[in-house]
């Protein structure tokens, strides 16, 4: 029997998933300079406050994430709204997430450590794009360190169903690990890579432990969105771009939503 995925408080057949169109996407990144005005938006509405009925946090620790090329900087904005509605937010210091996807994960997996020591509690995991493919791969990889998992615009199916100069920025990368000898496999960076990493990426999500929350616009420009809507978690969906889901009023209330669900 197919499984079902939650979305907007229903449950709907995971045959019911749109297939995932194929073949080279040019994206729209012209559109995606509309994150200035969904920041704008944001500071204006009641749910930068905490207002509105956003449900307000236990003072559980929130480690966040980057997309690819990003670094910290970019979550500055949603790192301080998370404190300011009742959670513990932690960066991992990431500069430009760039690096091979283990190291990386490596990175997250001590962050995450050391905020559950402090805490004596499980920690939420909250990652932007390729942050998601760790926020993923840890909550597989560390069931009893996670409680919570939310992906903004990442591809949980595969990976790299992204925009052809995403790919091309994929492989300049990829080509910097190798001359740098800072990959650890001939497949760094590619879906094919035999790492720990992506082997917890392909791993069975553990949905009887964690809860796994997907959000998503259908005006990515740079994402597919239907490789963001997966079975095993529950997808909300949003208006918005791809780099303005980190400053998305609609994702914030989102989170918060996700956050204040029970831990299973």
């Amino acid at each position: 029997m197919t499984p079902p995925t939650r979305r907007r408080g229903r449950e709907v057949s995971a045959a019911a998933e749109p297939p995932i169109p194929h073949g080279r996407w040019w994206g729209d990144h012209l559109g995606e300079t509309r994150w200035m005005l969904e920041a704008l938006r944001l500071t204006i509405d009641p749910v930068w406050l905490g207002a509105g009925g956003v449900p307000h946090g236990d003072g559980r620790g929130v480690v966040l994430m980057p997309g690819f090329g990003a670094g910290d900087q970019t979550l500055a904005v949603l790192a301080s709204w998370l404190w300011r509605i009742g959670y513990s937010p932690r960066t991992c210091g990431f500069v430009l997430n760039t690096d091979c996807a283990e190291r990386a994960l490596e990175r997250v997996q001590r962050r995450v450590v050391a905020l559950q020591q402090r805490t004596g509690r499980r920690v939420a995991v909250i990652g932007h794009s390729r942050g998601g493919h760790y926020a993923r791969a840890m909550a597989a990889r560390r069931p009893d360190l996670i409680s919570h998992a939310v992906s903004l615009g990442a591809d949980l199916h595969a990976m790299f169903h992204c925009s052809a100069p995403t790919l091309a920025a994929v492989e300049g990368a990829r080509r910097v690990l190798h001359r740098t000898r800072r990959a650890r496999t001939p497949d760094c960076l590619t879906y094919r890579c035999h790492c720990a990493f992506t082997k917890d990426f392909w791993a069975p999500f553990p949905s009887d432990h964690v809860r796994l929350t997907s959000i998503y616009s259908k005006g990515d420009g740079v994402v597919r969105w239907q490789a963001q809507r997966v079975p095993y978690a529950d997808c909300v969906e949003v208006t918005g771009s791809h780099v303005g889901l980190v400053f998305n009023r609609k994702s914030y209330r989102a989170i918060a939503g996700a956050l204040a669900t029970p831990e299973l």
